[in-house]
């Protein structure tokens, strides 16, 4: 699915929007420089203002990237309705892919299944635990509730990472100060974190060199795009 997004004017939607149109070099640099990749620039396909700020999910999202192959896969994994990425880009046309996840306060990483059907329900949790198992995970807290919007992303990983055995990486970006609703310092957003990763068994697991945390000031972001 295709969902065009209207212009954001707080929080993460307002700034995932500008970094993306306006100054996209800040994230390349914080990934190009952490992941160690051979790459001058990463092509940013959403949210673009030419595509009304869309975001994609489902086959759209893998149609985006130019992975349309797995489509039937993804299926198999996930039902309709699946995590609405607030960014994608690609490397080039083998890739490496890039799934952005943007944060702009701590109460936006609280999170439950909305599932209602059966058949949906079941199947979220079997590859909630598919992945679990695959990580070996021991978590005290049941995926589907409380922190399941960071759960799904992980087993999206895992389904590309695994299953189609796609160069992914799932970017997680957390903005800092924003003065447009809850200003967050680095200091709490890395305490969350902690806290997030513990309860979900996720201090360390077999994907986490494909997961970056990236850490962007908001202030830094209206300097760069002011004027």
């Amino acid at each position: 699915m295709k969902a065009p997004q209207p212009i954001g004017k707080k929080g993460s939607l307002k700034w995932i929007q500008i970094l993306i149109n306006n100054c996209s070099h800040i994230l390349d640099q914080h990934l190009l420089h952490n992941l160690k990749l051979d790459l001058e620039k990463i092509e940013w396909l959403s949210p673009l203002k030419k595509e009304r700020y869309a975001e994609y999910r489902d086959d759209d999202f893998l149609n985006l990237l130019g992975l349309e192959k797995f489509n039937e896969k993804l299926h198999d994994f996930w039902p309709k309705r699946g995590p609405q990425w607030d960014a994608l880009g690609k490397g080039n046309e083998k890739g490496p892919y890039f799934l952005v996840e943007a944060k702009a306060n701590i109460p936006e990483i609280i999170s439950i299944s909305q599932a209602k059907s059966e058949k949906s329900i079941s199947r979220i949790k079997d590859s909630l635990f598919e992945t679990q198992k695959y990580l070996n995970c021991k978590s005290p807290l049941n995926w589907e509730s409380g922190l399941y919007q960071y759960a799904n992303r992980i087993a999206h990983l895992y389904f590309l990472r695994c299953l189609c055995k796609v160069e992914a990486y799932m970017i997680f970006i957390y903005f800092l100060d924003d003065h447009t609703h809850i200003p967050t310092s680095k200091q709490e957003w890395t305490g969350a974190i902690y806290l997030q990763k513990q309860l979900m068994g996720l201090k360390r697991h077999k994907l986490q060199r494909y997961v970056v945390d990236v850490f962007l000031d908001v202030n830094e972001i209206d300097n760069r795009t002011s004027g």
